[in-house]
C-alpha cells in the first residue's frame, strides 16, 4: 500500500491517510463442515476468485480525537466501520499512539447480496487503509482475525486468489491446496433472478459423520485436482459441492443449470454458498472452447438464466469474446452511493 496524504483545515497541518483495496470472488468451489489438523469440525470453503470488481477505502486519521469519532461513507458500511475502529485500536498500540477518531470513505463495486464477498471486501480494504495510515503492513493471518471480529465470518479475500481451505467462522486456513487453480474458463450466472440470499433465514443443519466423511472425501478430490492442474476434476468435485449446497439453498434452476454444463461438455458448475451467483466451469484446453460456451450462453439464455461475465482464472484482466452484453446496473461506484441489494450488475 503507497502511503498518502490529505491536507486539513488551514493551519491544522496535513493528517495521515491510508489507503486500502480488496477483491471480490465468484462464489464457492467447494463449502462444508472439515476437520482441522486436531479432529475438530470446522465449517470451510474455497472460493473461486474473480478479477475485476473490488473495494476501495481510504482512511483520514485524526489525531487528538476520541476514538468513537470514526464516520464512514457511505454511513451504511457499518461492518467496515467496525473493522477500522478495531485495526485503530490494534495500529495504535503497536505504534505506541493513543487511539484516535478519522473518517473511513469506501468505493465498491461488487454486487450485494450475490454470495460475491462484497462485505469482507469492504472491511479488508478498511483495515488495509488505517494500517496504511499507520504506515503498517499487517499480515493476512492479522487482517483475517480482524474481519472475524468485525463482520462474525470473512471469505479468505486477503490472501488475494490463492486456493485455500478457508474457516470462514475463525479467519484462519485449514489447508493450502496449492500455488494456483487449475485453469477455467467460467460462465457466469444468476439464479433466483438474481434476488439476494438472506443466509440468517436459511434453515440451520447439523452435519451428521456421513456428512463430514463426505467433505473430506471432496477435499481430498479438490487437492489432487489442484496439485495436477485438473479442470475436470474440478469440475466434478464443485458440482458435487453444489449439489449438496442444494439441500438447503434450493435454487429451482440448478437441474437446468447442472444439465446445460453436461450437454455443452463442461467440466462442471459452482455456485455461491451465501447467495445466488453461479458459474458453469470449462476445461480451457478442450476443444471448440469457443462453440461450447456460445451454447452455454444461448441455453441459458433459454431457461431464463441470467449470464453475467465469462472470465478466466488465469488472467487478471482477459474476458472471452462473444459474452453476453451487459445489462442493468446494481449500483454506481462511488463513496455517497448507499449500499443496497438489487438485480445482479453488468460485472
Amino acid at each position: 500500500m503507497t502511503p498518502a496524504a490529505r491536507t486539513a483545515a488551514p493551519g491544522a497541518g496535513v493528517l495521515p491517510t491510508g489507503t486500502g483495496h480488496a477483491p471480490c470472488h465468484h462464489g464457492e468451489l467447494l463449502q462444508g463442515v472439515f476437520l482441522d489438523d486436531e479432529g475438530r469440525r470446522c465449517a470451510g470453503l474455497v472460493t473461486l476468485p474473480m478479477a475485476g470488481p473490488g473495494s476501495r477505502a481510504e482512511f483520514v486519521r485524526r489525531p487528538g480525537t476520541a476514538p468513537e469519532a470514526l464516520t464512514v461513507v457511505p454511513a451504511d458500511r457499518t461492518k467496515a466501520a467496525r473493522a477500522a475502529a478495531l485495526a485503530v485500536a490494534e495500529c495504535a498500540e503497536r505504534t505506541g499512539q493513543p487511539p484516535c477518531g478519522g473518517e473511513l470513505r469506501i468505493i465498491c463495486d461488487i454486487p450485494v447480496g450475490l454470495g460475491m464477498g462484497s462485505s469482507t471486501s469492504d472491511v479488508i480494504a478498511a483495515v488495509r487503509a488505517v494500517a496504511d495510515s499507520y504506515r503498517l503492513r499487517p499480515a493476512p493471518a492479522a487482517v483475517a482475525r480482524l474481519a472475524v471480529r468485525a463482520e462474525l465470518a470473512c471469505d479468505p479475500l486477503m490472501l488475494d486468489g490463492r486456493p485455500v481451505l478457508f474457516a470462514q467462522r475463525e479467519g484462519r486456513v485449514l489447508e493450502i491446496l496449492g500455488p494456483a487453480l487449475p485453469p477455467l474458463v467460467v460462465v457466469g450466472c444468476a439464479l433466483g433472478g438474481g434476488a439476494p440470499v438472506d443466509t440468517l433465514s436459511l434453515p440451520a443443519h447439523e452435519p451428521t459423520d456421513s456428512d463430514v466423511r463426505a467433505w473430506e472425501r471432496l477435499r481430498t478430490r479438490l487437492r489432487r485436482a489442484v496439485a495436477g492442474g485438473d479442470a475436470q476434476l474440478l469440475g466434478r468435485v464443485a458440482t458435487a459441492s453444489a449439489r449438496r449446497g442444494q439441500e438447503v439453498l434450493g435454487h429451482p434452476e440448478f437441474g437446468a443449470l447442472d444439465s446445460i454444463a453436461r450437454r455443452v461438455g463442461a467440466a462442471g458448475v459452482q455456485i455461491a454458498h451465501s447467495g445466488a451467483v453461479a458459474g458453469v466451469l470449462f476445461d480451457p484446453a478442450v476443444p471448440g472452447l469457443r462453440h461450447r460456451v456460445r451454447s452455454c450462453l444461448r441455453a441459458l439464455d433459454a431457461h431464463g438464466i441470467p449470464a453475467t461475465r465469462t472470465f478466466t482464472t488465469f488472467t487478471t484482466t482477459k474476458e472471452i469474446p462473444d459474452g453476453p452484453a451487459h445489462r442493468g446496473v446494481d449500483r454506481q461506484a462511488g463513496p455517497g452511493t448507499p449500499r443496497r441489494p438489487a438485480r445482479l450488475p453488468a460485472l
